[in-house]
């Protein structure tokens, strides 16, 4: 397991090193530029993990699968709390009520990081097969552009390369899925993960490991697209009021400029998580009512006519607020992480 804080002090050192070399070639071309030169917004690099100068899959993999492990191990309170108030139905109990009933339990600390260890498998072998597929896909199957040497899909190729990934990987990986919704809620008491596969086995058969799917897909392939979409011109974005701003003398800012820079990943990161899961939520409470009652909720769209008939439209933003802070916080972190990565990697061995 590598520990959340020397994680976050590598990448402290990486940003402190990456200011440090900016702000001195900054004062050199000063004094020695007659004037610089100015750069077209095409010219920017968006995305690191698109220039790749080997692209060697295997740093891709083992970026997100650190990545995917950092975030589902940080951030799996946030992931109970959200299934815990997704299954109460017509209850609609609040945070602050799970919260509660949560820290009054005897292993209070136990119970807010129950289903880790499905958590973690699910994200860490997601995140790796997600950014290698992605990685994979934009290099050889779309007629990609290239200016300068940096790779720059449109916003259409984000859209499909980013969904088509998402839901590859959430199909290979949807067994774990179902595991980790049953172990976090509370309508289940498993004693192992080996009891939960044949609990389901024996009431649903193989078909129970894939309940939700259709919800998952349709709530990861939307969800998964418009992130990148607006990652990538988030970051486009940035690195042009970044780069305006050194121009005009801001040395410390010209960090930013470039798309390795974490500042800027993780800042649109979070800006494009905020947006994306607002607009797929509805999907998510779907399909975690599928994945807990497969005898009441058959199907998702079943299931989403139960909820507007019987809970009204607010039934379909459950745990949003929960679900948006997760996603934006390890949507980010995975991101930065991953690109962080790449770079290093690639720096190091390419």
């Amino acid at each position: 397991m590598v520990p959340i804080s020397y994680l976050l002090s590598a990448l402290s050192r990486s940003l402190h090193t990456d200011l440090n070399l900016v702000t001195n070639s900054h004062v050199k071309e000063t004094h020695l530029a007659p004037a610089p030169k100015p750069t077209s917004s095409a010219s920017t690099p968006t995305a690191l993990s698109l220039q790749s100068k080997t692209a060697n899959p295997t740093f891709h993999f083992l970026a997100g699968a650190l990545s995917g492990l950092s975030t589902s191990i940080l951030l799996q309170p946030a992931d109970l709390l959200k299934t815990r108030i997704q299954q109460r139905g017509s209850q609609h109990a609040t945070l602050s009520q799970t919260l509660r009933s949560i820290l009054s339990s005897p292993h209070p600390l136990r119970n807010l990081y129950r289903g880790t260890l499905p958590s973690a498998l699910r994200t860490t072998l997601g995140s790796a097969l997600y950014f290698t597929t992605l990685s994979s896909l934009r290099r050889h199957l779309l007629p990609l552009q290239s200016q300068n040497g940096a790779v720059t899909p449109t916003a259409t190729q984000n859209l499909f390369t980013g969904a088509i990934a998402r839901t590859l990987a959430g199909l290979l990986l949807m067994p774990i899925t179902v595991l980790k919704v049953r172990y976090e809620s509370s309508l289940y008491s498993y004693p192992s993960l080996s009891a939960a596969s044949r609990s389901i086995l024996a009431t649903h058969g193989p078909r129970g490991f894939f309940a939700g799917f259709g919800a998952t897909a349709v709530r990861d392939a939307p969800y998964a697209g418009l992130y990148v979409v607006f990652y990538e011109e988030g970051k486009r974005k940035l690195n042009s009021f970044v780069g305006a701003t050194s121009q005009g003398g801001n040395a410390a800012a010209a960090v930013a400029g470039g798309g390795s820079s974490a500042y800027i990943n993780f800042t649109a990161g979070i800006f494009s998580a905020i947006l994306a899961t607002t607009l797929t939520n509805p999907f998510d409470a779907v399909k975690t009512r599928v994945q807990l009652l497969p005898q009441r909720y058959p199907n998702s769209l079943r299931a989403a006519v139960l909820m507007l008939r019987e809970e009204g439209p607010r039934s379909l933003m459950d745990g949003l607020g929960l679900r948006m802070a997760r996603k934006a916080i390890s949507s980010a972190l995975a991101w930065t992480v991953y690109e962080e990565c790449v770079r290093r990697a690639e720096g190091r061995w390419g």
